[in-house]
């Protein structure tokens, strides 16, 4: 009479993986968005570089209409496009196989973002409110506003981080965050069959 011993299956590890799987239309459409957004902002950097450049160097009415046009152009817009960026990016991390924190590349881009967003919210914003009182005040006087030289480094600092994100994007350097459960979990051993006699 013969028997046959099984091998219990190993348990699974790691940490559970939260999926929302897409269409292939869905994940399109939010990727164009994710594009989109990613530019809008890009060009909106631009725009407030040339700005402060502008209140910087133009004469008084000119730098007093560029300072007065910082907060309309480089304050709502710049959260605005963030935050589609970001919730963009993260519905397309959680509908495919990327992941939020599975990848190096992904896990940076959506730490740049954050802290982009959280810059222009309490730091650049207070600064271009400042700025736009400023020259509002100088367009009445007749005078240049007073700006500072450190209003120059957001948009070189913003555009350069998204530039950086952007690339990580079209490349998708350094693989995965830790190694995948497939690759660390032992195999189970083949089942033993064996026979006995009676």
């Amino acid at each position: 009479m013969g028997t046959t011993t099984r091998t219990p299956p190993l348990p699974r590890t790691g940490a559970r993986v939260i999926r929302m799987p897409l269409s292939s239309r869905a994940r399109k459409l939010l990727l164009l968005a994710h594009i989109a957004a990613a530019g809008i902002w890009l060009g909106l950097d631009l725009a407030l570089g040339i700005l402060v450049v502008t209140a910087s160097t133009a004469d008084a009415m000119g730098a007093g209409a560029a300072a007065t046009s910082l907060v309309a152009v480089s304050t709502w817009p710049l959260v605005i496009v963030g935050l589609v960026t970001l919730a963009t990016g993260v519905l397309l991390g959680l509908g495919t196989k990327y992941g939020l924190v599975r990848y190096r590349w992904v896990l940076v881009k959506l730490v740049v973002n954050v802290v982009l967003v959280t810059l222009v919210v309490l730091v650049l914003w207070p600064g271009l409110t400042a700025l736009a009182d400023g020259g509002r005040a100088a367009l009445a006087d007749g005078v240049a506003p007073a700006v500072t030289a450190n209003l120059v480094f957001p948009p070189v600092v913003s555009s350069t981080a998204l530039l950086v994100a952007m690339t990580l994007s079209v490349f998708k350097p350094w693989g995965r965050t830790r190694p995948s459960a497939t690759s660390t979990t032992p195999r189970a051993p083949r089942a033993a069959a064996g026979r006995t006699g009676g």
